[in-house]
């Protein structure tokens, strides 16, 4: 009885790191409180050099706010089932960087204007399920306020970044419209589309920026 105890009791001594882990995994709310928090600081202590050297910027970004981004997910919703399953595993990788080097440059630029007016992240939501939003409101120089709301999914027990509406456009639906799009001037050329992506950030940034319509 004495050794079944023992050995009981290695067992649960060797499972609390586990245990420690699942509790430590922060809520989405916390986690995009916590990645913003550290997105704004880094861009406090680093932004006259970033104005210099945007590149640098969507590295920090990279490092800051790519882990909790589902670059698989995200790159297959904007793809869509008809293009992702003839994509090959080297084809969905490199689209998968080209999809967050894009996501980054769409509002790195914009946060390089930041002047601390005001950021503040909403009361948390129910996370109960798999899936949940988290809002935050973005006070602008002009003192408007716009609402962004960031849709999480959970991922191997984690939430991940699955989406994101600025301000009433939905990023995911503006660049599947943007993928499809360039597929079909591309005359269904994958490898031409994946590698011009920057190009169609660039006019889907240029969309959301003059169109008065909010995707929805």
């Amino acid at each position: 009885m004495i050794s079944i105890l023992r050995r009981g009791l290695l067992v649960l001594l060797a499972a609390l790191p586990l245990m420690a882990n699942a509790v430590a995994s922060p809520s989405a709310h916390d986690l995009v409180q916590d990645t913003t928090n550290r997105m704004l600081s880094d861009l406090a202590a680093n932004k006259e050099k970033y104005k210099q050297d945007p590149n640098g910027f969507y590295a920090a970004l990279n490092n800051i706010v790519g882990p909790v981004v589902d670059a698989e997910g995200i790159s297959k919703s904007i793809m869509t089932v008809k293009y992702s399953r003839k994509a090959t595993p080297e084809q969905m990788k490199t689209f998968e960087e080209n999809f967050k080097r894009g996501l980054f440059q769409f509002y790195g630029n914009a946060l390089l204007e930041y002047n601390n007016q005001g950021i503040t992240v909403d009361p948390a939501k129910d996370e109960s399920g798999d899936r949940t939003s988290v809002g935050m409101t973005v006070k602008g120089s002009n003192g408007a306020i716009y609402p962004v709301s960031y849709t999480l999914e959970k991922v191997s027990g984690e939430w991940k970044l699955r989406n994101v509406i600025i301000n009433g456009i939905n990023i995911g639906k503006l660049f599947r419209d943007q993928f499809a799009d360039a597929m079909q001037r591309n005359g269904n050329d994958l490898d031409k589309t994946i590698n011009g992506w920057a190009g169609e950030v660039a006019k889907a940034k240029q969309t959301a920026e003059q169109s008065p319509e909010k995707a929805q």
